[in-house]
């Protein structure tokens, strides 16, 4: 919903609400970077130096998917500097770097009450709300969305002011100079960025600045060929030598560390411990409990985890995380359970009578088995707070730690750190709390990490569920008419939002997230052209915290579909590509992804016991502009001893314009990885409140043997460029299992397969 500066005015002064309107009044969030000796800002996204190097302001958590390399990048290719010469620096929690285009997406989280007010990037209010409260977060793959374009400007205008400083030493036109390569050039004259930094802060930037006729771009080369980098990453050279720092690398002068136990998953809580028992362990230096957990703090981490052992802590926990009470819930809510209908397409089922076929599709928890577990660092001093953290959301983060210690968010300063590892973990922040509680009470610097025990038991892992997909379908052919979904899940996205933005626990949250969620189907109108769709969840209490996870809905959408898809084509005789290129008349682009996958795989038409299965998925929605991401995978796959074989992925994937071809490519293989574990493993199950599952051993995670043989071609496309890195983790999981039913002749309808035999 677009409101303009004139609009809210006249309303409000009709109205008498000119306070409002001023509050809603877009601000300048100035320039939160802080140039050094011999260093000039240029606005709020690049400093440049004496000795030639430009700082990029970095304002998305580097959690391996190369964004510290990418918005550099975009600066760089603007601006016509020198890669060589080019730095990063994490931006400071500020609304001058608002993602307004996921601040917008979430609206109905924030603004529950009127999301419709706030559901554009460009709307009055999301812009307000996102610049007050400095909404930075990383997530939905949004990053390229929210800032390519004001990088690009930020570094369009930098160039023009360089050039005008050139231009005034030369005595021409400004508009007659170009930059490249750190330099201005001018006729047979050049001088260096280096050179002109000082003159050039000088200079008022031109508005609107000049960008280039267009946004850099690099063109896909073919499967198995190779060419020179334009723009290798950043952070390479320093993962690879061990230099880089992560969250748990922090050290400071003086830190202790402190390790911790939370109670069982339920309503737990701390009913005592052997505090003599503990205080014997060599480096205890102190004990700090809450209601729901206790921290030992010691000399080192190791120290302060023996202590815990020792101090044997006891719980009081009502409520129980059980799966098996899981499933039962799921399963009395799917065949029982008041639904709300989410999305619909035509008429929806309305007086179609009994369905053709239905089937029923089931997800297991899944948690994101990250490398580095949660890790914080706090110091409180003097009134104020600093926490080092990796933060998807660092606003909100920083917004909670200050609560927990009662400070104001003006007196904390939240460094960000880079995380080994996320795929949308860190967008939770109960570690910073901790830490921040922790350090107030220790009154030196802690460093706090989760055991990977820990962030098993108070993980949030991906919701489980439980689907009937039902269709109408041709009787001589198989096409399906109608297609509808009745999915029993938790309020998962609800959920979430009461944590992030509400500052709820987790079961406070439970409790608030109790109506149909919608965000939690984005994506569920396939781009099949199926003329009537109705999408209904039916809500349910499951008694165990869920969260996001990397792919989110299109995750186990994706494997409900195309399984069905799949099941649609199998039921009538059907070749399972040419069943689906009959259905995506509406996307031809996904068509020639299918197309493109089935020739570089070799496809073979899924005959029985090949081994061969395929699936195809978009994110993002074509309709509304968004950028769209299309990806169609054929995997060759067999059911061995001790699980699942995957031998071969083959995808083809249509990301429109793309920026980083290479960075691209290692998101995409990473992505059809990460969908292959969830395919044949990272599932977690509860008993009596504790996961069953203690260590990344026993959660089948495929290792570097398993790894299957990929190939990608990247599609060269036009338009907004779209996320590498969601799309190839939720194609893998339906190619699999299809892939599994043609080796087998068996439907595997749950995930993760094989998780109840063959």
């Amino acid at each position: 919903m677009q409101i303009s500066r004139r609009g809210l005015l006249a309303g409000a002064a009709v109205g008498g609400g000119l306070l409002v309107a001023w509050g809603l009044w877009p601000r300048d969030y100035g320039v939160p970077l802080t140039p050094g000796r011999g260093e000039w800002a240029f606005g709020a996204w690049l400093k440049l130096a004496r000795d030639g190097v430009l700082t990029v302001a970095v304002p998305q958590l580097e959690m391996g998917q190369g964004i510290t390399t990418l918005i550099p990048q975009i600066v760089a290719a603007e601006m016509g500097a020198d890669w060589r010469q080019v730095a990063v620096e994490p931006a400071p929690v500020s609304g001058a770097y608002s993602n307004l285009p996921l601040a917008a997406k979430w609206a109905p989280l924030w603004l529950p009450l009127a999301p419709g007010v706030a559901d554009e990037p460009g709307d009055l209010v999301t812009r307000r709300w996102a610049g007050e409260n400095g909404f930075m977060a990383t997530a939905d793959g949004t990053s390229l969305g929210a800032y390519e374009r004001p990088a690009r400007e930020a570094a369009a205008a930098a160039r023009a002011m360089l050039c005008m400083a050139a231009a005034e030493r030369w005595g021409v036109n400004y508009e007659e100079c170009e930059a490249q390569g750190g330099l201005v050039l001018h006729g047979g004259r050049q001088l260096s960025f280096a050179a002109l930094a000082e003159e050039a802060a000088r200079f008022d930037a031109p508005d609107p600045p000049p960008l280039k006729p267009a946004p850099y771009s690099e063109r896909p080369i073919a499967v198995g060929a190779s060419q020179d980098l334009a723009y290798p990453r950043l952070d390479l050279p320093a993962k690879v030598d061990g230099g880089f720092q992560f969250a748990g690398d922090v050290r400071l002068p003086g830190m202790l560390y402190a390790a911790i136990r939370h109670g069982p998953v339920g309503d737990a809580v701390l009913s005592g411990y052997g505090s003599k028992a503990g205080a014997r362990t060599l480096g205890l230096r102190q004990v700090v409990k809450s209601r729901r957990w206790i921290a030992a703090v010691a000399d080192t981490w190791w120290a302060a985890e023996q202590a815990l052992t020792a101090l044997r802590p006891r719980w009081r926990t009502e409520n129980r995380a059980d799966s098996g009470i899981i499933d039962q819930r799921l399963d009395e809510a799917l065949t029982k359970g008041e639904a709300s209908r989410i999305a619909t397409r035509g008429e929806g089922d309305r007086d179609l009578g009994e369905p053709t076929v239905t089937y029923r599709y089931e997800i297991a928890p899944a948690t994101h088995a990250t490398l580095e577990t949660a890790s914080a660092t706090a110091r409180v001093a003097d009134g104020r707070l600093e926490l080092w953290l990796a933060s998807q959301a660092p606003a909100a983060a920083k917004a909670a730690a200050a609560k927990a210690v009662g400070l104001s968010a003006a007196d904390v300063v939240l460094y960000p750190m880079s995380a080994g590892g996320s795929f949308d973990r860190r967008l939770e922040h109960d570690h910073a709390i901790e830490a921040a509680v922790i350090a107030a009470e220790v009154g030196a610097p802690v460093q706090l990490v989760w055991s990977r025990w820990q962030e098993m038991v108070a993980g949030r892992p991906r919701s489980p569920l439980a689907c009937l997909a039902s269709a109408w379908t041709a009787r001589e052919d198989g096409t399906p008419g109608a297609l509808r979904m009745r999915v029993a899940m938790p309020a998962t996205t609800r959920e979430f939002g009461e944590r992030l933005f509400g500052n709820k626990t987790a079961f406070a949250a439970l409790d608030a997230a109790e109506d149909p969620d919608p965000l939690a189907f984005e994506g569920a109108l396939s781009p099949y052209a199926i003329p009537a769709v109705a999408i209904d969840h039916v809500p349910v209490d499951i008694g165990l915290p869920t969260g996001r996870m990397r792919g989110n809905a299109a995750g186990y959408l994706a494997f409900i579909v195309e399984s069905f898809i799949d099941e649609l084509a199998a039921r009538v005789g059907r070749e399972p590509l040419s069943f689906r290129m009959a259905l995506l008349g509406g996307d031809p682009r996904l068509a020639e992804c299918l197309q493109r996958a089935a020739r570089l795989a070799q496809w073979d038409g899924g005959a029985r016991q090949s081994g061969n299965g395929l699936a195809c998925w978009r994110i993002g929605n074509p309709a509304t502009g968004e950028a769209v991401a299309r990806i169609a995978c054929v995997a060759t796959a067999r059911a061995g001893e001790g699980g699942v074989r995957v031998s071969k992925l083959s995808a083809a994937v249509d990301l429109g314009r793309v920026v980083n071809q290479d960075i691209a490519r290692q998101q995409i293989e990473g992505g059809l990885v990460f969908g292959t574990s969830l395919a044949t493993g990272s599932a977690i199950s509860f008993a009596d409140g504790l996961p069953t599952e203690s260590s990344l051993g026993a959660l089948a995670l495929p290792r570097l043997a398993d790894c299957p043989d990929i190939s990608v071609e990247i599609i060269a496309g036009d338009g907004e460029p779209a996320d590498p890195g969601e799309i190839g983790a939720v194609i893998a999981a339906p190619a699999i299992a299809n892939a599994l039913h043609s080796a087998t002749g068996l439907r595997l309808r749950r995930l993760p397969l094989l998780s109840e035999g063959i």
